[in-house]
């Protein structure tokens, strides 16, 4: 074997089956206690047990992470970068919250050098808490598309982003027309998708921000670009709900505004889905859409629990979120840790495999992505994360007499925090010490 590869030796967690969702397979994740993780040239070239790669792989490099637990680097389904620096204001539900938080600091975004300075903040944020793929609201200001888009370049880090759109029901200083908003898409989607590991998504901020012109528009590039993401909110809160049946009287519900302007598709994440009827939990799967549940958030706005029960009975792609800066944390395992406890209060708890699975290669399977992220298979990008289950002495207290793999991830998802991240690769470069 060359010498341009390097070998990880440490335990190792994650997924290799190709099925739809958690669950359609017998086993429960691939776990090796003393595993190897092979690299070259920013892929993985093969994963499984030490003693058995390890004569194939002489000549690597070796980097030792024994007492170390390697998992696929985690995915966030939905966040928002300009809310970077107001994460944990005080109180307030969402439309307050928008009025009163998210929009006065959206527009210092005007501002280009403010948008780099953010963007650097919050690529770092991701990386340290081991996210290495985002799906990333940024502003309506094209050029804060830009600025993100940049800075996740210097890390060749898989970031899906795209420019708010929004033309009512906002303050003047943020609104953009429905000519500029499919302008100003389209020149972005030209510019970024599929360029390096970026890709874009259309990105209406949610239905009562955007006209019935607007929203035309934006479905006419949904079309046009069928492998563009879309991304948008959808049913977080009750006096929301109300809003768009009142903006909207023909349409038989929330998601049906979005099904009118062919945007309920693959591909396509609806935040929140809180308040769902069962025709729209049914449209979803029939789309292969994808529910995004943002547990924290939704705890900390008061919005409500997601009905995992309900979608997974219907067979939707469901995938795990922060929704920072509404959510309350940048680490998808506290995120993991909270939705558990939504599970608990509807008597459906979340195992921590279920939980790596909604933020690695779950998603990753229903964007049509688990070729290049989402699991260490060879071939894929080299995007992984190293958990130090000994951080700290309550940590190590926890972990004299750890159980497995998924015991290790459940008790960080609840005592860990950005220490119990070691280092976080992407593309096979070390981003984090």
């Amino acid at each position: 074997m060359t010498h341009s590869s390097t070998l990880y030796r440490a335990s190792i967690l994650h997924f290799s089956q190709t099925t739809h969702n958690f669950g359609d397979h017998g086993d429960q994740g691939d776990y090796f206690a003393d595993g190897a993780l092979i690299v070259q040239n920013a892929r993985i070239v093969a994963v499984g047990h030490f003693s058995e790669l390890a004569p194939d792989y002489a000549t690597s490099v070796l980097v030792d992470y024994r007492n170390r637990l390697i998992i696929p680097g985690l995915i966030d389904s939905h966040l928002h970068y300009p809310q970077t620096e107001m994460i944990a204001k005080y109180g307030e539900q969402l439309l307050t919250w928008l009025e009163n938080f998210t929009f006065p600091t959206e527009q210092k975004f005007e501002s280009y050098t403010y948008c780099e300075l953010m963007a650097k903040h919050f690529v770092t944020q991701l990386i340290n808490n081991g996210t290495t793929t985002a799906f990333a609201y940024s502003s309506v200001h094209k050029h804060a598309a830009d600025a993100l888009f940049i800075e996740a370049s210097k890390h060749n880090m898989a970031m899906i982003s795209g420019k708010v759109c929004m033309d009512r029901h906002c303050p003047d200083a943020l609104k953009d027309t429905p000519a500029s908003a499919q302008r100003d898409s389209e020149d972005l989607i030209n510019k970024w998708h599929g360029k390096g590991r970026n890709l874009y998504a259309l990105t209406p901020r949610f239905a009562p921000t955007s006209s019935h012109e607007q929203l035309s528009l934006l479905g006419e590039l949904a079309q046009q670009y069928p492998d563009v993401f879309i991304q948008t909110h959808l049913s977080e809160n009750q006096s929301e709900i109300d809003w768009v049946k009142s903006l909207f009287p023909k349409q038989k519900s929330y998601l049906d505004v979005y099904d009118h302007y062919n945007m309920v598709r693959p591909r396509a994440l609806f935040g929140h889905c809180l308040h769902l009827e069962q025709q729209d939990w049914q449209r979803l799967a029939e789309a292969k859409a994808t529910a995004v549940f943002c547990p924290t958030s939704n705890l900390f706005l008061g919005s409500g629990l997601f009905n995992l029960k309900e979608a997974q009975a219907n067979d939707v792609s469901i995938a795990l979120a922060t929704d920072v800066g509404g959510g309350t944390s940048f680490n998808m395992l506290r995120t993991y840790g909270e939705a558990y406890k939504i599970g608990q209060l509807q008597n459906n708890p979340l195992s921590a495999l279920e939980g790596l699975y909604l933020m690695t290669q779950g998603p990753a399977l229903a964007y049509s992505m688990a070729d290049e992220i989402g699991n260490l298979n060879p071939g894929t990008f080299a995007d992984f994360v190293v958990l130090d289950p000994h951080f700290n002495q309550l940590a190590e207290l926890r972990m004299a007499n750890f159980e497995s793999g998924e015991d290790i991830l459940f008790a960080l998802s609840f005592i860990g925090d950005e220490r119990a991240v070691e280092a976080t690769y992407i593309a096979g470069k070390q981003c984090k010490v």
